[in-house]
């Protein structure tokens, strides 16, 4: 694996890590941990929040972290983005085994983490948040899995949204539904980043979440 572990003590926190749902933050492309952070603040309070910062660094002059190389031989690989979901998985397992119910909540490249790792992991998450990301492509063990299982994923993008490839969106949009319970929207005129009206939606589906199972 190309990718090292990520960084723990990067790590940020908020709330009862012991008795509250958990949300994993995953920040997007040349970001960090303190990016979606502060989304806590917007988001249901019944919830405790990590927020991880992603393993790599990026090519200079860009500052920040990265979840896997956008340029180069190596750029949007579907293998770069497993590795990266594998050291989110390891991670979890490290500091977050005993979560019941674990929601990860990813920007742009962490969206399309977010969406590798319930692939390889159906059964640790209770859904998936992608915002202004998509699904890679390729197969994985756990995609038969979730077409029987079905679970909610909230994708949100806006229409004026030039970062990330339309036949990555084109596949995501093709993908999702048929693996997901899918809740998605598209924000008219946002370019890549996130709305106050897509906040106001993901916290509906995050509310949904916190709801009794039947």
């Amino acid at each position: 694996m190309q990718t090292p572990p990520l960084d723990n003590d990067a790590v940020l926190w908020s709330g009862d890590p012991a008795d509250q749902p958990l949300i994993v933050f995953l920040h997007g492309y040349g970001s960090d941990e303190r990016d979606l952070f502060a989304l806590r603040a917007h988001l249901p309070g019944d919830f405790a929040f990590a927020s991880v910062r992603a393993p790599l660094d990026p090519p200079f002059p860009m500052g920040g972290y990265s979840w896997y190389p956008i340029e180069g031989l190596d750029s949007r690989d579907p293998a770069r983005v497993t590795d990266s979901a594998q050291r989110l998985l390891e991670w979890l397992d490290a500091h977050a085994a005993t979560r019941t119910a674990v929601t990860l909540v990813g920007f742009s490249q962490g969206g399309a983490v977010a969406l590798q790792a319930m692939r390889l992991a159906p059964e640790r998450f209770d859904s998936v948040v992608n915002l202004s990301g998509y699904a890679a492509g390729g197969s994985l063990e756990g995609d038969d899995v979730l077409k029987e299982t079905k679970p909610p994923v909230f994708w949100g993008r806006g229409s004026a949204d030039e970062v990330i490839p339309e036949a990555a969106i084109v596949h995501t949009t093709d993908w999702l539904p048929v693996h997901t319970e899918l809740v998605g929207r598209i924000y008219p005129g946002l370019a890549h980043a996130v709305a106050p009206q897509e906040i106001d939606d993901l916290n509906v589906f995050l509310k949904k979440r916190l709801a009794p199972r039947p």
